[in-house]
């Protein structure tokens, strides 16, 4: 590779580590050709670009980036792939599903919205993040309930003055 070359490669994945706030560094070495296309089947389905990444390159774009990657260059020795997502929670789902017929692929670390994780340990944390809809999910979800609540309150009262203020004094209690 030329040193053109390098350099071409090294602004493109600044400019995907820039662009991206979910990124996921992988080893998933010792995979045969079969479970290759697997994996990369699999994060084609949960909408996870995934990439075999020479670590020195990723290690100067990671450099030039303009984000804070703690510790997270440290583990960049050996077999590295870099997992893009736009689900902070993508990438490690695909990671412990595939692990269930397999060893790999093994979890370096993670970069999800500033929050930096290292090791493999850190996988069913991963797993367990809700993603931006979920939280929004939940939050309408809680929000629905009491006002529903008021609602049928208001209706199994038959409208009346008295009997709404009855309901909403008892909700108060």
């Amino acid at each position: 590779m030329t040193r053109e070359e390098k350099s071409l490669v090294i602004e493109d994945l600044t400019a995907q580590l820039t662009n991206n706030s979910i990124i996921y560094l992988a080893d998933i070495s010792g995979l045969n050709a079969l479970s290759t296309t697997n994996l990369r089947r699999a994060c084609y389905k949960a909408n996870v670009q995934l990439a075999v990444v020479k670590n020195t390159l990723l290690a100067k774009a990671m450099e030039a980036s303009d984000k804070d990657f703690g510790d997270l260059p440290t583990v960049l020795k050996g077999n590295t792939s870099i997992m893009l997502s736009e689900t902070g929670n993508a990438p490690a789902k695909v990671i412990k599903e595939f692990r269930k017929k397999t060893q790999t692929p093994l979890l370096k670390g993670a970069f999800i919205a500033e929050a930096i994780y290292v090791g493999d340990d850190y996988l069913e944390t991963l797993v367990n993040i809700k993603s931006k809809e979920e939280v929004i999910g939940d939050i309408i979800g809680l929000l629905q309930s009491p006002a529903k609540n008021v609602i049928s309150a208001l209706k199994s009262s038959g409208g009346k003055l008295a009997g709404i203020l009855k309901t909403l004094s008892e909700k108060e209690d």
